[in-house]
C-alpha cells in the first residue's frame, strides 16, 4: 500500500456524539489497517479572554481542559479497542483553527472528522469540516451523517 498512514487524526466534540459516532469507526478502522497512532483530540473554548476574565472564575480555561481530556479518556476507554495505539490532545480556541494546528504539530497523514448535513442545527460542526477540508495539509476524510440518524443526544 502507498499510501500509509502513519498519525491519525480525530476531532471529536464532547457535547454532540454526531462527532464521533460515525466517524470514530472509520478512523479506528483506518488506524488498524495503517498500524497507525489515533490522536483523539477536542478544543474546548477558551473562558479567560481579557474582555470577561475578570468576570469569570480563575482558573476556569485549565479545568475546561482537563475536563476535555478526562472525557476523552473516558471514551477511548469506552469506543477504541485496546490494539489501536491512541495519543489524547485538548486544544483550546476556534474548533477549525485547533484541529488545522494539531494536525500540523502531529504531523498527521489523515483526519477523519464529521460533518452533518447542511440545514442541521449543528452548523459549526459542517463550517469547521469545510475550513479543514481547505486549508490541512495532508488527507481529510469527512464522514458524513447518515440521512436516517439523529445527531443529538436524548
Amino acid at each position: 500500500m502507498n499510501n500509509k498512514y502513519k498519525n491519525i487524526l480525530i476531532p471529536i466534540d464532547m457535547s454532540c456524539k454526531g462527532s464521533w459516532e460515525n466517524s470514530l469507526p472509520i478512523a479506528i478502522e483506518q488506524a488498524r489497517n495503517h498500524q497507525a497512532t489515533l490522536h483523539v483530540l477536542t478544543v474546548v473554548p477558551e473562558a479567560e479572554i481579557p474582555a470577561v476574565a475578570a468576570l469569570l472564575p480563575a482558573g476556569l480555561d485549565r479545568r475546561l481542559r482537563d475536563q476535555g481530556k478526562i472525557a476523552l479518556h473516558d471514551l477511548i476507554k469506552e469506543d477504541i479497542p485496546a490494539d489501536i495505539v491512541t495519543e489524547v490532545r485538548v486544544n483550546q480556541g476556534q474548533p477549525y483553527k485547533e484541529i488545522l494546528r494539531a494536525a500540523k504539530d502531529i504531523e498527521a497523514d489523515l483526519i477523519v472528522m464529521a460533518s452533518h448535513r447542511p440545514g442541521l442545527s449543528d452548523y459549526l460542526i459542517g463550517a469547521n469540516a469545510a475550513h479543514v477540508v481547505r486549508h490541512a495539509k495532508c488527507s481529510v476524510m469527512v464522514v458524513r451523517e447518515p440521512a436516517e440518524s439523529k445527531h443529538h443526544e436524548e
